[in-house]
């Protein structure tokens, strides 16, 4: 999407009703709205250094979420930027993790990832060798990650994911062992699980669109211009509770 005047993840995308007037909205508020509806109380933004006006966007606050930042001095990949957020992460805390460019539903599919351990939000896509494809077992225990793989073995792809602050402390812990080499959380995530870890892959998602490519941003416009996706029609298995955290207007406009 580069170059813009400002950061992808406030490109403006869909508008939403504040008060009485209607306004643009950045694309990070889809995933952000969808942090806090999963029960997010705190948020951690990791940004490079040049992203500033994320942080004068955001501020201290959005929806019924503090936000935190923490600077990545150099694009070095998922993991690298994650683990960014460990210290604010108390280990029997859960986290939630997501990308800020993408747009998705249903809006509280992460409210249906169980607690106390590692899970997947999966979605269905149509090209899974531009993703991580997920292959589960019959009990959607996750078996592998296949990272932007051609001929991916599944058409399941994930788009967040949850986990203990302790599991995140575990796969920091891993990453070092292997001296940092892992980029994308797939690699390591199947590192972890070849050494006793286990996840669960929940197909809850209905749509998924990556907003950060033209031919992305165009998807997502059609995606939103649609009536709302129907919740069932993904079926996903393990559920909780939907959090009551109430949503409000972020409060820097």
């Amino acid at each position: 999407m580069q170059p813009l005047a400002f950061s992808k993840e406030l490109l403006p995308v869909g508008s939403r009703r504040d008060g009485d007037r209607e306004r643009p909205r950045a694309v990070s508020e889809y995933l952000i709205e969808r942090l806090v509806l999963g029960g997010a109380e705190k948020l951690c933004f990791v940004i490079s250094p040049g992203k500033s006006d994320i942080l004068e966007y955001y501020g201290g606050g959005v929806f019924s979420a503090r936000v935190f930042y923490s600077v990545q001095p150099h694009a070095s990949g998922l993991c690298d930027a994650i683990f960014r957020a460990l210290p604010l992460i108390a280990p029997d805390e859960e986290v939630l993790v997501g990308l800020p460019d993408t747009i998705w539903f249903p809006e509280d599919a992460l409210a249906r990832l169980p607690s106390g351990g590692m899970s997947f939000l999966l979605f269905p896509v149509e090209h899974p060798e531009l993703f991580d494809a997920v292959v589960c077992d019959p009990l959607d225990q996750v078996l592998e990650i296949q990272v932007k793989q051609a001929s991916a073995a599944s058409s399941w792809v994930w788009g967040a994911f949850k986990m203990t602050g302790g599991i995140l402390a575990e796969l920091h812990a891993l990453w070092l062992a292997r001296e940092q080499r892992d980029e994308y959380v797939g690699t390591l995530v199947n590192a972890w699980i070849a050494q006793g870890g286990g996840a669960v892959g929940v197909r809850a998602g209905t749509s998924y669109v990556d907003v950060g490519t033209v031919r992305g941003y165009r998807e997502a416009v059609a995606l939103l211009s649609e009536p709302a996706p129907a919740e069932a029609a993904a079926g996903g298995r393990a559920c909780t509770a939907l959090s009551g955290a109430a949503l409000r207007e972020p409060e820097r406009p």
